[in-house]
């Protein structure tokens, strides 16, 4: 029964831009999502950012990136990174 469990449970996966490299082990990630206005219909971006684990500090300031949930790493990091794109 957990085995069914846990392949059914899938993490997200999310793109965003490294907008700070200046930690060892760790980037800052920002990610943008378009979501319409409730009332008025115009469309606005959102931006989020996550503190982002990368094991091998393969990623630089303003590479595109993709990144996976993951298990809480410490306070603020729940995020890994999976590739960097460019």
């Amino acid at each position: 029964m957990n085995e069914e469990r846990k392949a059914t449970i899938e993490k997200q996966v999310r793109e965003g831009v490294v907008v700070s490299d200046k930690m060892q082990k760790s980037r800052i990630v920002e990610v943008t999502r378009l979501v319409q206005h409730p009332e008025f219909g115009k469309v606005i971006r959102r931006k989020i950012r996550y503190v982002v684990h990368d094991e091998k500090n393969e990623s630089k300031m303003g590479n595109k990136v993709e990144i996976m949930e993951t298990r809480p790493l410490s306070k603020t990091k729940r995020w890994t990174l999976v590739k960097v794109l460019s």
